[in-house]
């Protein structure tokens, strides 16, 4: 896959509940107040920093920033649409067979289980596909989370590969998906609405 850099600026994408919108530095205080929860982070990379320092989230955010400068990934702050709060981020980015991973996110725990998390990844998922062209994405998700895993298998991914992982919860599974562009085409038969 042609790796697509640089990356055009990132996009606000709107849902039925939710705006995505740039990732800004604005955001800093309500990441550095919702990311280090053991809900948030139990399954992410082990790199990581847990305990979370108390610059972790200005520290992240410099690098976003500069990724982003640099044409490399997307990200946006997850907002419901009503306020203008960030409550999780979503992640994108050019992944490959060998890289195997093109998206991240989290999102606040008091907002888990609305279906929110599903919105916003179907929102950058069909960006990806419909107007970035792009014939893939590379997922993955530590075994343990199911909401995760759950989302990949609405999406009509296909698990490819379980692994060793390491995170921040310790040792586990790392289960790598593919979803291809013509299998979310062939699942969401009418354009989006999500791009602005």
């Amino acid at each position: 896959m042609d790796h697509r850099i640089p990356l055009p600026p990132t996009p606000i994408l709107e849902t039925a509940r939710l705006i995505l919108r740039p990732l800004q530095d604005h955001d800093v205080p309500a990441i550095q107040r919702i990311f280090p929860q053991w809900e948030v982070v139990k399954h992410l990379n082990a790199a990581v920093p847990w305990p979370y320092p108390d610059d972790g989230a200005a520290t992240n955010m410099a690098m976003c920033l500069d990724q982003r400068a640099k044409g490399e990934k997307f990200f946006w702050a997850i907002t419901l649409k009503d306020d203008d709060e960030l409550r999780g981020r979503i992640d994108l980015w050019p992944g490959d067979a060998q890289v195997r991973d093109s998206r991240g996110f989290w999102l606040d725990p008091r907002l888990h289980g609305q279906g929110l998390m599903t919105e916003a990844a179907d929102a950058v998922t069909d960006y990806a596909f419909r107007i970035l062209g792009w014939p893939e994405l590379w997922l993955s998700n530590a075994q343990e989370n199911i909401g995760s895993h759950r989302i990949k298998e609405k999406q009509g991914a296909e698990l490819v590969d379980v692994t060793p992982g390491i995170y921040v919860g310790g040792p586990g599974v790392r289960e790598t998906w593919v979803l291809r562009r013509e299998v979310w085409l062939a699942r969401t038969a009418s354009p989006s609405k999500s791009q602005s």
